[in-house]
């Protein structure tokens, strides 16, 4: 999955990615997913649409 990588300055594929949840407004949940940029291994954070 690509996200973009804030210290790169540009969309990286992801690596050690996993599906998080998060708490969204009026106690919803929202799906995001988390990783590591494989070029200078910042973590990286990508918020998912509905299932």
């Amino acid at each position: 999955m690509k996200a973009y990588c804030v210290k790169c300055k540009q969309k990286q594929e992801m690596t050690n990615e996993k599906e998080i949840t998060m708490k969204g407004k009026g106690k919803s949940k929202r799906r995001a997913a988390t990783g590591i940029c494989p070029v200078c291994g910042t973590k990286m954070f990508r918020i998912l649409g509905k299932a």
